[in-house]
């Protein structure tokens, strides 16, 4: 009796270790490509239209709640423009299909084992699954987010009052990224060597105006490991030294701004760090667009390629001219694992084509409406030129609304996919002392 009893024990942990949802070729093309056979159709949106006070009631469920609610308070129109397909590079599509079957979650979050280059899960999500939700987080880190590397070159941040529409501040910047592993398209690759610390991810961030805050420098390491803190350094330029930035600092106001570090590209921090939620499939509005089909603001930011930033409209110049499109989303909502975290939730609606996050509402302790992320998307083929046939959704226009205090920070991007301007040097404590000098 205890022989088959030890026997029935093994027996039900190998099935409960196997992957339970294993992913097939037909997966990775559904996940891909998910417009192949016909866009999105809901009842009553169509592109072209504009969706303001007098019809976001009939259209409410394409809108996350806080766009609603901007849209039913006349904060804000929606312009709806044809649905897209923003494909991938292929070399990230080959590298999610060389990884099938090989990918799987460890026995705590933070832990996946197996996943070296691609999407590490390209089947369908189920609400069956209650690791699902982490599984979508693992796809969001791991994948083609500005793609191997990219620098934002300048980055125009504005701090607006939305009542009056004034700009109290605007700083400029450069940011940089890097991936050291799971890279796919530029070389070397699947990884940098060598790579002593084993990072996963840089980010580095340089303050170039106004003069109080000039060199001003953040650099962020992730680690593979993804129960090991980041490292974050930051370079204050009239200090003239680097200090470690410690954990609660990236939950406080980045610059003044109405911005965390851990806010940047939707969320900018660790797996292990929230608790994660998958709450359904839907088809939704999305700030997806073309760049160069924009109103762009041809009075400020104009540089000498003649590129030129999106424009800002809306209540107090909160909210990008841009517009937006029907798409499949997937919705997560994830909560800190620390109680002390500054907030309670967010709901994270990610497109389920590129994996990137344009929209993001994030919760106050008390579990009230706080802050509103969007981040706009734009196809790399209608932008720079060289970003053209990169397969990376750039990252175009950003707004972060304080529903509470009526102010939010808005962003202005070059975003240029050129391996050149992101060496792995720049991802040194030795280079912010170099270039604070």
């Amino acid at each position: 009796m205890m022989f088959k009893k030890s026997l029935f024990s093994v027996a039900m942990t190998g099935v409960l270790a196997a992957p339970a949802f294993a992913a097939t070729l037909q997966d990775v093309e559904n996940s891909f490509y998910p417009y192949k056979n016909g866009t999105p159709k809901v009842e009553g949106v169509s592109a072209g239209m504009v969706i303001n006070q007098s019809n976001v009631e009939t259209v409410k469920d394409v809108l996350d709640p806080a766009m609603y609610q901007f849209v039913k308070n006349g904060d804000y129109e929606i312009k709806v423009g044809e649905t897209t397909s923003f494909d991938l590079h292929s070399s990230y599509v080959e590298a999610t299909k060389a990884g099938l079957g090989k990918v799987k979650l460890g026995d705590k979050p933070g832990i996946i084992e197996g996943a070296h280059a691609g999407r590490p899960f390209p089947e369908e999500p189920s609400q069956d699954d209650p690791r699902a939700g982490e599984k979508l987080a693992w796809n969001y880190k791991y994948g083609y987010n500005w793609g191997d590397s990219a620098a934002i070159s300048p980055f125009y941040w504005k701090y607006r009052n939305m009542k009056s529409g004034k700009v109290e501040r605007t700083v400029k910047f450069n940011f940089h990224f890097l991936n050291y592993t799971h890279r796919t398209q530029q070389e070397p690759y699947p990884a940098l060597t060598p790579n002593p610390s084993s990072l996963f991810r840089g980010i580095y961030v340089q303050v170039l105006e106004p003069f109080d805050v000039k060199n001003t420098q953040l650099l962020i390491h992730r680690f593979e490991d993804d129960l090991k803190r980041d490292n974050a350094y930051l370079y204050l330029g009239f200090q003239r030294r680097v200090r470690r930035l410690s954990t609660g600092q990236v939950t406080d106001a980045f610059l003044g701004s109405d911005i965390m570090i851990e806010d940047f590209e939707g969320y900018n921090g660790r797996i292990s760090d929230m608790n994660w939620t998958y709450k359904g499939t839907k088809h939704m509005l999305l700030p997806m667009y073309n760049h160069n089909e924009m109103e762009l603001d041809a009075d400020t930011h104009k540089d000498d390629e003649g590129y030129q930033v999106v424009a800002f409209g809306g209540k107090g110049g909160c909210f990008p001219n841009i517009t937006w499109q029907l798409r499949k989303v997937y919705v997560v909502e994830s909560d800190p694992v620390d109680p002390n975290h500054p907030i309670s939730k967010r709901q994270h609606f990610i497109d389920a084509q590129t994996f990137t996050i344009p929209r993001n509402i994030t919760y106050d302790r008390k579990g009230d409406m706080w802050k509103s992320w969007l981040i706009g998307q734009a196809h790399p083929d209608h932008h720079l030129p060289r970003n053209k046939g990169t397969g990376v959704a750039v990252d175009d226009a950003f707004s972060m609304v304080d529903m509470q205090a009526n102010h939010c920070t808005t962003g202005q991007f070059k975003g240029q996919v050129d391996p050149k301007l992101s060496p792995a040097s720049k991802f040194t404590v030795q280079n912010l002392r170099a270039s604070g000098r």
